[in-house]
């Protein structure tokens, strides 16, 4: 499944259990179906998130990684450390069709950073690259989604994920799966 050349993770800022938990399972879901090697939630601790990640990857396939309550400034500096490079997904960066083919060609592993609250200025300035998503308010799991779906072409719609127990058989009308 997708490029091998790099690991890609997403880092999901601040998230808060009564707020954000369907909007952050969907960051996850997208982060995975997408091609994401795993997810980092930074805020507040929660297991439901985990297991219904975790639920989806046992039933649909594939590895993927996550990890609840961490700290998204260590996160960023392990990262860094390790010689990877920052993509912070925002409204007020570049726009994405400028920089894209340039994040393409960066053979780096990638932690792709979305927000949930508002966005700490030093995530601005540790960010290798800040990627707009259109100048206007929109959601992070759309600007993920478009971001993951340019950074591979559109191979997405190809990946085979490994071990899963189901899998959808394309058809034009009704839907068809296919359990294994």
């Amino acid at each position: 499944m997708g490029n091998k050349t790099y690991t890609i993770y997403v880092l999901r800022l601040g998230h808060r259990i009564e707020r954000d938990r369907r909007i952050t399972t969907h960051v996850g879901l997208v982060s995975r179906a997408f091609g994401a090697n795993g997810i980092y939630i930074a805020g507040e601790k929660d297991e439901n998130v985990k297991k219904s990640l975790e639920k989806v990857v046992m039933t649909w396939g594939g590895s993927f990684h996550v990890e609840i309550g961490v700290s998204a400034r260590k996160i960023i500096e392990e990262w860094r450390a390790k010689g990877g490079e920052i993509i912070h997904l925002t409204m007020y960066g570049l726009p994405l069709p400028n920089v894209i083919e340039k994040i393409r060609k960066s053979k780096k592993d990638k932690l792709i950073v979305v927000g949930a609250e508002k966005v700490p200025a030093w995530i601005f300035e540790l960010a290798d690259w800040n990627v707009s998503i259109t100048n206007q308010p929109h959601s992070e799991v759309a600007a993920l989604a478009v971001f993951l779906h340019e950074l591979w072409k559109g191979k997405e719609f190809k990946f085979e994920f490994k071990n899963a127990k189901i899998r959808i058989v394309p058809s034009a009308k009704g839907k068809k799966v296919l359990k294994t």
